[in-house]
């Protein structure tokens, strides 16, 4: 296997390349929604209303199975909500866009393709290929793969199988990322470099991120905003502002403060 790793500084502005914020405004509306099972209905989310204005970066925290992933599938149009109503923009989420874009915990790279070609998907899909190859060579540039165009999918250790899935997320220029737990299944120091690499994306490019994770500490460390759920169905117990500047440091007072806050909606208190 190979590996890489990068160092950084975060900028401070949350823009896109040209000035004005990049991403998408997301409202979300009085959502509830469920699934049949054993010809009855499962309630998964009930209720659920937030915002995020362009260039947000929210974290959806909560338990295992709680219906976080379930909203993320509503927004990016894969399910339609049994109530309520989510749209991007004062535009009705009907359908997938790629201007919204979704990376899961696993790469699901094409094991028969080299990693250009996989970050390539996009493109390709919509028959954009021959006048975007610049754009490819630029998102793996962005995420540290300068080097590696020619490898495949078996080649890579798991944080670069993850840099090749978020080149493949950007090269669709997404005003909206959505972020499956994308780092569940890495080390804990490859997470680590992982969560500054998206962190320091997120403010050079100015998309509007939304991102499922149960770690508490991923969630305060990346995001502005921190929506705590409850257990299935899921209802929002509360929206945690962190106001702190990047990057940030991990023994920061505020920090520890929230972590104890968030643990404790969580019923974690003793987890402290």
């Amino acid at each position: 296997m190979v590996s890489a790793a990068l160092e950084f500084e975060p900028d401070a502005a949350i823009a896109a390349p040209g000035g004005a914020p990049a991403g998408a405004r997301l409202d979300v509306q009085g959502v509830s929604h469920g699934y049949v099972l054993n010809k009855a209905i499962l309630p998964v989310l009930h209720d659920i209303t937030l915002h995020a204005n362009p260039g947000d970066f929210i974290a959806l925290l909560g338990a295992s199975g709680c219906g976080k992933s379930t909203l993320l599938r509503l927004v990016a149009g894969l399910d339609r909500p049994r109530r309520g109503r989510l749209q991007v923009d004062g535009v009705e989420i009907t359908r997938p866009d790629p201007s919204r874009v979704i990376m899961f915990q696993d790469p699901t790279l094409f094991p028969w393709r080299t990693v250009w070609n996989n970050a390539a998907l996009g493109l390709e899909a919509r028959g954009e290929l021959k006048h975007g190859r610049a754009r490819v060579d630029e998102v793996l540039s962005l995420v540290g793969l300068d080097n590696f165009h020619h490898a495949y999918p078996h080649q890579l250790s798991g944080g670069m199988a993850q840099r090749a899935a978020l080149a493949r997320a950007l090269v669709n220029d997404p005003r909206l990322l959505l972020l499956d737990e994308p780092l569940g299944k890495l080390d804990s120091l490859t997470r680590l470099t992982m969560q500054g690499e998206i962190t320091r994306l997120w403010q050079q490019r100015g998309f509007t991120v939304l991102m499922v994770t149960h770690d508490v500490e991923e969630a305060l460390h990346m995001a502005q905003r921190v929506i705590v759920f409850s257990e299935r169905p899921a209802r929002i117990r509360a929206d945690l502002q962190v106001d702190l500047p990047y990057p940030r440091r991990r023994d920061d007072p505020e920090l520890l403060r929230l972590r104890r806050e968030a643990l404790g909606l969580l019923g974690l208190e003793s987890s402290w």
